[in-house]
């Protein structure tokens, strides 16, 4: 189909098929499950939770050109170097979800100091300190 005054292909693609790819993405890095703060925001702000399953996570997430850990590990670096830590923990959890270790998430915080600056590292360090101990307090004693 093309956009017949600009000759511009246009995708067959209902908003339904698009939160379908999103909420299957969520679901493969989540073991199984939603993710809590995107349910949380589809209580109060629908449109923005609907936004960001259809194109964060549908069109952009579900890309084929990065493997799941691959694209988890661009996002744990870019969250930390631009100071949005409760994304960066977000996703550096599902790194861990899907096999990315807790010494390749530390290598990750210490390539950030070269382009973000040692101050964001350290407040991203310590971000990922707090996960690793709520993941490991989530486990009980071993």
């Amino acid at each position: 189909m093309f956009i017949a005054a600009m000759g511009v292909p246009v995708l067959a693609q209902t908003v339904d098929d698009r939160l379908k790819r999103g909420d299957a993405v969520i679901r493969d890095l989540n073991r199984g499950q939603p993710q809590p703060a995107l349910e949380r925001m589809r209580q109060e702000f629908p449109f923005l939770a609907e936004a960001t399953e259809a194109y964060a996570l549908g069109d952009v997430w579900s890309r084929p050109g990065l493997d799941s850990r691959t694209r988890q590990l661009a996002a744990v670096a870019a969250f930390a170097a631009t100071g949005q830590l409760p994304f960066m923990k977000v996703h550096a959890g599902y790194a861990l979800n899907i096999g990315v270790s807790e010494e390749e998430l530390k290598e990750v915080i210490y390539m950030i100091t070269v382009p973000a600056g040692i101050s964001r590292a350290i407040a991203a360090s310590q971000v990922l300190s707090e996960l690793f101990a709520e993941r490991r307090n989530a486990r009980g004693p071993q």
